[in-house]
């Protein structure tokens, strides 16, 4: 086994506190037993019950971990593997995001490798660091595992186009113009072509002024995702704000900045999943970085806000799409033009609580999103 005596150790306390079983009766055994043992005698004595299933494939990652290499080559292939089958998964096992005894057993196994890893390889496995990150915050190990600091994504917006001035010399200029005016002169006779296609072009013109102004208000001009938050805080200078680590799917966490603090604790929102705009262009807010937007549903006095809420069956930075309407989310929207404060006003939830836009419900791979809060505005 490549877990170390210490590892195991920490495993079997962290597996006692999880089965409220005393681990004083089974560490002594640490290093005699091998893991598919010593769980098997923490469950005896809990009063925890699972299903055949999960005992199958708790068996499953105990196996894992009883043959994971210690080569580095070798362990290196063995967390690929690990990294590919976390894709789509918050967490080993379990109801989506509570982490199971495999979760525990897996981490402490392969704890020693990945604190070995180079920033460059752990950069190779975003989906293993992710989840990584998320049991070393949610389980207490106490000190026996070093925690790893990730590095959190850093979100700059494009760079301006810079139009070249022109190199044209003034007299040639006006001398081209002059051409071109004489040219004119010359073709006088054709000027009721010319005006007959003006008018052409004027009968044309209003059918485009409506046509820009839907584009304006397009929801596909929003990335709207499928986020998990890790972690949320209260804003370290602003008693309204919370501050949350959201998984949207990506090699690094997203940091946002949400006026929840009135409606929301950071426990009730730790682990919840949300739906959050991510082309928002990034800023701070009382001096703290925010990468994205968590769309909220409001009554309409605003005594009570709540996130969003995406079915469990949808994956984490899966895009919100709706039926029908097709088009490509801009890279980073342009607050000049104001196209959040003209899409908004058409986002809300029906009498059944689900959110759409025009009608049109926000879908995921599980279903539509959803609010505890019918007929409510959202923002």
């Amino acid at each position: 086994m490549a877990a170390s005596l210490g590892a195991k150790q920490a495993m079997v306390s962290a597996l006692c506190k999880r089965f409220s079983s005393d681990p004083a009766a089974f560490l002594s055994k640490a290093g005699e037993h091998d893991i598919k043992s010593l769980l098997s005698d923490i469950l005896k004595s809990s009063t925890n019950k699972a299903s055949a299933d999960h005992h199958e494939e708790v068996t499953k990652w105990i196996e894992f971990s009883e043959s994971f290499p210690v080569n580095t080559e070798s362990s290196i292939d063995a967390l690929n593997k690990l990294n590919e089958e976390l894709v789509t998964k918050s967490v080993l096992l379990g109801n989506g995001v509570t982490p199971s005894e495999a979760d525990i057993i897996v981490f402490s196994t392969i704890h020693s490798s990945v604190v070995g890893l180079s920033n460059t390889d752990r950069q190779k496995l975003p989906h293993l660091m992710r989840w990584f990150d998320y049991i070393q915050h949610k389980e207490e190990f106490g000190e026996s595992f070093e925690k790893i600091t990730l590095e959190k994504a850093v979100f700059a917006p494009p760079e301006p186009k810079i139009v070249a001035k022109s190199d044209e010399d003034p007299k040639t200029k006006k001398t081209a113009d002059k051409s071109e005016a004489d040219s004119n002169t010359k073709k006088s006779d054709k000027k009721g072509k010319v005006a007959g296609q003006a008018n052409q072009e004027s009968k044309k013109a209003p059918g485009k002024e409506p046509a820009e102004k839907d584009k304006e208000i397009d929801v596909s001009l929003l990335n709207i995702r499928v986020g998990l938050i890790r972690k949320a805080w209260k804003h370290p200078s602003a008693d309204s704000l919370l501050v949350e680590e959201i998984d949207v799917g990506e090699a690094k966490l997203r940091q946002v900045v949400s006026g929840l603090a009135k409606y929301c604790s950071p426990d009730e929102l730790t682990n919840r999943r949300v739906v959050l705009i991510t082309n928002v262009k990034p800023g701070k807010l009382r001096d703290v970085m925010s990468e994205g937007l968590v769309l909220c549903a409001s009554n309409e006095d605003h005594s009570v806000v709540e996130p969003l809420l995406p079915p469990e069956g949808a994956k984490i930075g899966e895009q919100v799409s709706f039926s029908g309407i097709d088009g490509k989310p801009e890279e980073v929207l342009n607050p000049k033009k104001k196209q959040l404060e003209k899409i908004t006003p058409h986002l809300f939830t029906d009498e059944k609580g689900v959110a759409t836009f025009k009608g049109v419900p926000f879908m995921t791979s599980g279903g539509p999103c959803v609010s505890s809060i019918p007929k409510a505005s959202i923002k």
